[in-house]
């Protein structure tokens, strides 16, 4: 009978969205993108296919991300979206409708939350659940959640950074800051222009990220070629970028992060805050693999951070587990049927 119950865990990014189904992992990860034309309003294109079309189409085509610092943003595309998912995942042969459970940012209001529960079984599940962000993280990363001892958490991924002190299964203090990967990108393009005079798109912008960004100076750069459209002239064109300059360019960016950690922190009761001394930081989500990230937490904060195992797949891991075990984080879950 365990084959017809269905279950499925989506971590609905700003970025990327990724399907868990237990007992097989993660079945699918892909941008959080859709194509609509806007002739006739018809969605064209979703996920990896669709991203690929970014800053690529003809005016007719938008291809445009419907969810918006961790919350949805386009409610009728969302839905289309987390539809095509579920099918995806499922396979086009299932006739039966899962129950699914969804992440949400800590800082989410009750109507985003509902929103997003209401998408989810227009998209086609029979029972949704929606949890926050750190706590499917923390129960992702492996830290035990239930325990009386204080974790600290600090999920950074596409739109919003989490950071939140979880002990005994819930969130003692937490803070959502809208200041992710998605804005340090906008500051390398940012930096870019200014100093090169260099238009390039976002996906140049998250690329130079990866390769060369970093959270503190290096003391052996890296260095990558880029190439984009002259301001002045118009005309193609290409420049070389390093490190530390990639360093400074975001550190507007990195000073908000690091700015929700410490209000985190400072709001943490003592007895809590001894623990998270003992235990570190723990970082997850896709952004937190920027370079030195967690060296830079210390400096600033003097507590030690660690990256998570797998850090982009924390949250949609900690969906797979707590679906299995519905009952022990009964108290987390906000569910509707």
């Amino acid at each position: 009978m365990a084959f017809f119950s269905r279950k499925l865990g989506i971590d609905l990014g700003t970025a990327n969205t990724l399907v868990y189904l237990p007992g097989k992992g993660v079945v699918l990860n892909e941008p959080s993108v859709v194509a609509v034309s806007e002739l006739d309003n018809k969605i064209l294109a979703i996920g990896v296919e669709a991203k690929e079309m970014i800053g690529k189409t003809p005016e007719s085509i938008i291809a445009y991300r419907p969810m918006k610092d961790g919350v949805i943003a386009d409610y009728r595309v969302t839905e289309a979206m987390l539809r095509y998912f579920i099918r995806k995942a499922l396979g086009k042969w299932n006739f039966w409708k899962p129950d699914v459970m969804v992440s949400v940012p800590a800082g989410v209001t009750s109507t985003e939350r509902r929103a997003v529960v209401e998408a989810a079984i227009k998209a086609g599940a029979k029972n949704a659940y929606v949890v926050k962000e750190p706590i499917l993280a923390a129960i992702g990363a492996g830290i035990p959640i239930q325990e009386s001892r204080g974790h600290m958490i600090v999920d950074i991924g596409g739109g919003t950074t989490d950071v939140a002190v979880i002990s005994l299964g819930g969130i003692v203090a937490s803070t959502s800051v809208k200041c992710a990967g998605n804005k340090i990108d906008a500051a390398i393009a940012d930096y870019i222009k200014k100093t090169f005079n260099l238009a390039i798109g976002d996906k140049t912008a998250e690329e130079v990220k990866i390769r060369i960004g970093a959270a503190i100076p290096l003391e052996e750069e890296l260095t990558i070629t880029i190439k984009g459209r002259d301001f002045v002239q118009g005309l193609p064109r290409s420049a070389k970028v390093s490190t530390n300059e990639i360093v400074q360019a975001i550190d507007k960016e990195l000073r908000q992060m690091i700015k929700a950690i410490k209000d985190v922190l400072q709001e943490t009761p003592p007895e809590l805050a001894s623990d998270i001394i003992d235990a570190g930081i723990t970082m997850t989500g896709g952004s937190s693999q920027l370079r030195n990230f967690p060296e830079l937490v210390y400096r600033k904060t003097g507590v030690k951070a660690q990256l998570a195992e797998d850090p982009l797949y924390c949250v949609v891991k900690g969906t797979g587990i707590a679906l299995d075990h519905l009952d022990t984080y009964k108290k987390t879950i906000i569910s509707k049927k």
